[in-house]
């Protein structure tokens, strides 16, 4: 039996149904995406806006935490730093595919297109050698900038 299909649609939601049925496999790919775009909670030194830490409650009183902290870096302007700190963000996301032997490694790049499109590049080498590589891209602008 496989997971449900998560898959990169930025516009329009996250699963993709054929026949009726949600799509299902591509567990690699799935993992990915509830690590890097499910909010991890906030660290006691981030800085973000409110009170609101996110995360998710089945998190509390873990080492482990799901999810990534890219949330923290929306609203920040699209820059070299904000770049780097979303490659840092999806590096510690994905680190426990390492830590679990799911990766021999993960890589991850990224590429600013100025004004307004940030993208992320994601290798993940299993065990066995195979790659599987996947790309996100963020339209930086009205929402991301946002004041």
């Amino acid at each position: 039996m496989s997971d449900i299909k998560t898959v990169w649609k930025i516009d329009s939601g996250g699963w993709v149904s054929e026949t009726g049925d949600l799509t299902s496999g591509d567990d690699l790919d799935t993992a990915i995406f509830i690590s890097l775009f499910t909010d991890q909670q906030a660290r006691a030194d981030d800085t973000y806006d409110g009170d609101d830490r996110r995360g998710w409650w089945g998190d509390l009183g873990e080492d482990y935490r799901i999810g990534s902290r890219l949330w923290l870096i929306y609203r920040q302007r699209l820059s070299r730093d904000t770049a780097e700190k979303a490659r840092d963000y999806a590096r510690e996301a994905l680190q426990w595919m390492i830590d679990d032997l799911i990766a021999g490694s993960v890589e991850v790049t990224y590429r600013i297109v100025y004004p307004s499109t940030l993208y992320l590049y994601v290798t993940i080498e299993q065990p066995d050698g195979s790659k599987r590589s996947v790309e996100f891209d963020w339209a930086w602008g009205e929402i991301a900038n946002a004041v």
